[in-house]
């Protein structure tokens, strides 16, 4: 028999990590601190030169820099409503293709596709996503917007077009650009991120669950309905969200499809622009210390602003799904 020494656990033993293990675990929790504190001054930093750029226009116009739509750098008159809208419009269009896309393309790669095919077509849905978004933006200007003026925008004005209420979001002469071709163009680049995160969550379910479900004589739809989506609703929704903030603060891919107009319209063919698309545009021509560049400035904060309402909206969602 083994001896067991006094005060002591059977095979266990106490480990002396002596000065050096001290100063190793000092260290590390420094450094973890450090990473830490790095990454929240760094989010105070960023929000204080907003807020502080932007300060002047603020002041100047008050509420209604958000209300009004005008923006006339002849005269000094900014308003951030249109780049707002556009830039919550397209964000919406852009997800509501890209959730059945990225589910539908997900659901291939894990539940039907051989793994033959599998493999390439997750690697090019990869490979998707790492495409610059200027390309993209180039793609959209010179393959879809064509496209969307000669057999889109004019199949969708003779149908949709001249119904009662829904009609006025499809009407108006189809120039191809416009809020409906920056969405489209916004699905296709957030497409492959959820895709990926809804692979990668698939595929990390216990096969023992969707077993169970196929021998009690369920379908793949109803595995994926009934087990596979409450089994990973939390870590879909955030890929849902990680797409929704590529979507919101993309600037060159839009900027090349939107028409780059500062206005409101009720068509969904009418140009537009977006808060980063905008600022990219008219930051190079703002000088130090002008109106102009304070405004930009407080619409970079706004953008902000609704990136964090987005991410608090989406944790508050999956806290109430959790309970």
């Amino acid at each position: 028999m083994d001896a067991t020494p006094a005060g002591g656990r059977a095979g266990t033993r106490k480990v002396d990590t002596g000065l050096g293990g001290k100063l190793g675990d000092q260290l590390f929790a420094g450094i973890a601190w450090a990473a830490g504190i790095v990454v929240l001054l760094l989010i105070v930093g960023i929000i204080l030169v907003m807020l502080v750029g932007g300060s002047h226009a603020l002041q100047v116009f008050g509420v209604g820099f958000l209300t009004h739509a005008v923006w006339n750098p002849v005269v000094d008159h900014y308003g951030a409503a249109a780049p707002v809208f556009g830039t919550l419009v397209t964000s919406f269009i852009g997800l509501l293709v890209a959730v059945p896309l990225a589910f539908g393309v997900a659901f291939f790669l894990t539940e039907m596709a051989p793994g033959w095919l599998s493999q390439p077509v997750g690697t090019a849905v990869e490979l998707l996503a790492a495409v610059p978004s200027i390309i993209f933006g180039m793609w959209g200007f010179f393959v879809i917007v064509p496209v969307m003026a000669q057999d889109v925008q004019p199949a969708l004005i003779d149908t949709i077009g001249h119904a009662p209420i829904i009609g006025r979001l499809f009407s108006g002469a189809p120039f191809g650009t416009g809020l409906l071709t920056g969405g489209l163009i916004l699905a296709v680049m957030i497409t492959p991120f959820i895709a990926a995160v809804m692979r990668d969550v698939f595929n990390s379910m216990p096969a023992v669950l969707k077993e169970s479900a196929y021998g009690l004589g369920s379908t793949r739809w109803e595995v994926m309905r009934k087990v596979v989506m409450p089994w990973s609703r939390v870590a879909v929704s955030g890929g849902i969200m990680l797409g929704l903030g590529r979507a919101l603060g993309e600037t060159m891919a839009i900027t090349f499809v939107i028409g780059n107009s500062n206005r409101i319209g009720a068509s969904l063919f009418a140009p537009g622009n977006t808060i980063a698309s905008l600022i990219a545009l008219e930051f190079p021509e703002s000088p130090a210390g002008s109106l102009k560049l304070s405004a930009l400035l407080a619409l970079g904060l706004i953008l902000m602003v609704i990136s964090f309402i987005t991410l608090a909206c989406s944790r508050l969602l999956l806290r109430q799904r959790g309970n």
